[in-house]
């Protein structure tokens, strides 16, 4: 089985190459329920095995909305212990995505609220598109805190004054914002996001894919580690890497004075 043989209700899935661009599809705001971050979980999953797909570009169907976050009515309607685990559950998806040694684009050009910042922050890179849309984590006006990861992601790249202050306020923003806190890596034409991060999700995925694949986790995974065991760690996947067809094919072609040839060493 592949990715392309999912039939997920609320995603959109196609091949660009190796790349697999996953877009978010529940109208009209994209808001996450149980039954969709399962779907997701398991897209995830699928994609961790399918050896066809290098890396991810995950945007939204929408024009408007890569999603507001959380769904309200399951907020209200459901019990404590319920909506709790469904948080745990996105976070174990969240983290997935980032012990998975494939790269992760998101590609955001519309409201990215709560839950749905939280989605975009778990991935590698973020590109987005310059317009009238908002970003935040307004979880504070509902009397929660931004429990999809929101607090340590923000913390991390923000750091936890500002992510705090912005926490506590509620405030949203634009994307021109967004970019000066570090929520976004790069802020482009609306009409140049999906080609922006299509064309550096191709570079990933058509360079030696193993080796950028332990770059993204010797940063996701080293960077939370104390400083001697990152770099151990950052030796088992570089010696790993030694062994390895591009490896062999990256320092023939630099003798060979041309370019490598990544994946066709067989």
């Amino acid at each position: 089985m592949s990715v392309t043989d999912l039939q997920p209700e609320y995603f959109k899935l196609e091949m660009d190459g190796a790349v697999c661009v996953l877009k978010l599809n529940r109208p009209p705001a994209n808001a996450h329920n149980f039954a969709m971050i399962r779907e997701l979980e398991g897209i995830v999953t699928e994609i961790r095995y399918d050896s066809g797909v290098k890396t991810v570009v995950m945007a939204s169907a929408s024009d408007r909305f890569f999603s507001a976050g959380a769904d309200i009515d399951e907020i209200r309607e459901k019990p404590g212990e319920y909506i709790g685990l469904l948080s745990q559950t996105s976070k174990e998806m969240m983290m997935k995505i980032r012990a998975t040694p494939k790269v992760y684009v998101a590609a955001v050009n519309g409201h990215c609220m709560g839950g749905g910042l939280e989605l975009a922050l778990c991935c590698d890179v973020r590109y987005a598109g310059r317009g009238n849309w908002k970003v935040g984590l307004p979880e504070v006006n509902l009397g929660l805190i931004p429990g999809e990861g929101g607090t340590q992601f923000a913390g991390r790249i923000m750091g936890p004054s500002r992510a705090l202050m912005y926490m506590v306020t509620g405030e949203a923003f634009g994307p021109e914002k967004a970019l000066e806190l570090g929520l976004f890596d790069e802020l482009v034409d609306a009409d140049q996001v999906m080609p922006r991060a299509l064309e550096f999700a191709h570079k990933c995925a058509d360079g030696p894919s193993k080796a950028i694949g332990f770059m993204k986790l010797a940063l996701t995974e080293g960077l939370d580690l104390p400083l001697y065991e990152a770099f151990a760690y950052e030796r088992q996947l570089q010696n790993q890497l030694f062994e390895t067809p591009d490896s062999k094919e990256g320092v023939a072609a630099f003798v060979e004075k041309r370019k490598p040839q990544w994946g066709k060493q067989g």
